[in-house]
């Protein structure tokens, strides 16, 4: 009997002890998910903040009326560069084909690059322009030289600042020269090819007037008359006769207007509101990844709540 009462007692114990354990447990779940869920809600919070601060929610509500497209390329001129043809066009395309876009505003800052990437923007703007009935305005922020001034011809009219740097009609190829350093280091160069000129542009070997001849007549000039007839064929009589035109220099917005390489002085705004006659512009620039667009919201979000705390306690009379 009393083995009985002391098994029945241990029992009781062990089922206490597990209905506690299980208590704790729930109560440790419970406040573990009170975390989580707190921090969803904030993540989730900056997140929004990040967003509406950066403008994608009015993007979304502006297209619901008549807009101006605005595709924003910037940086250098390449196959895998910050502009390519590929990307480029893939952005225009879906500023032209939006259905309540009036035209197209092309915000352009690059020093240059590939011709051929150049030709390809050139062209294709000039078929969507073709295909969808509106018009391109080119808005020049900091720089358009060379290849990017290439990509701005084929615009209906181009726009840029005061202290734009607007031109650089030619054509560049550099390389170097290093026989002397080898010759002096004792080093022999020896290069092995199959066809006369195959290792012409060597720069162990010696350069030859043949090869400078080649490469200045059927590369270097052909590129640049390709460059100056785009120009020609979509500036036209907008161009000045000055002999410096297309020889590879550069100048400042309003001597650029002068030159007839631009139309006017003004910013992307100004060519919305006047121009074309629309108060609303939607960005279209490079997709990001969902990771990236959350991080980059987020990051804009902290940034928006760090400034808004820092001008409240530094500004008296601040309102919160």
């Amino acid at each position: 009997m009393i083995n009985n009462n002391k098994t029945n007692s241990s029992e009781q114990q062990l089922a206490d002890i597990a209905k506690e354990f299980v208590k704790q447990n729930k109560s440790r779940n419970r406040w573990r998910l009170f975390f989580i869920l707190i921090f969803i809600g904030y993540f989730g919070f900056i997140s929004f903040l990040g967003i509406d601060e950066s403008g994608l929610l009015d993007d979304v509500l502006k297209k619901d009326s008549p807009f101006a497209a605005e595709v924003i390329l910037n940086g250098t001129i390449q196959t895998e560069g910050e502009i390519n043809a590929d990307d480029a066009l893939e952005l225009l395309q879906q500023a032209f084909e939006a259905e309540n876009s009036i035209a197209v505003i092309l915000r352009l800052n690059s020093p240059g690059g590939s011709p051929v990437q150049s030709s390809q923007i050139y062209s294709g703007i000039l078929r969507l322009k073709k295909q969808y009935n509106k018009k391109l305005y080119v808005v020049i922020d900091d720089i358009c030289a060379s290849g990017c001034y290439y990509i701005a011809a084929s615009a209906d009219k181009i726009y840029a600042d005061k202290s734009s740097i607007v031109g650089s009609i030619g054509v560049v190829m550099s390389s170097f020269g290093l026989v002397d350093a080898i010759n002096k280091l004792g080093i022999e160069r020896r290069l092995y090819v199959s066809g006369e000129h195959k290792g012409m542009m060597d720069p162990f070997s010696n350069e030859d007037e043949f090869t400078v001849s080649h490469i200045q007549e059927n590369i270097i000039q052909k590129s640049h008359k390709i460059f100056i007839d785009a120009v020609k064929h979509t500036r036209g009589d907008k161009l000045s006769q000055n002999t410096d035109l297309f020889s590879g220099l550069i100048w400042l917005g309003e001597e650029a207007l002068e030159l007839g390489l631009i139309d006017g002085i003004a910013d992307a705004n100004t060519v919305a509101t006047t121009v074309i006659g629309v108060s609303e512009r939607v960005i279209y620039e490079q997709e990001k990844t969902i990771l990236e667009q959350i991080t980059e919201a987020s990051s804009k979000g902290i940034a928006l709540v760090l400034r808004n705390e820092i001008f409240s306690n530094n500004f008296p009379g601040h309102i919160k």
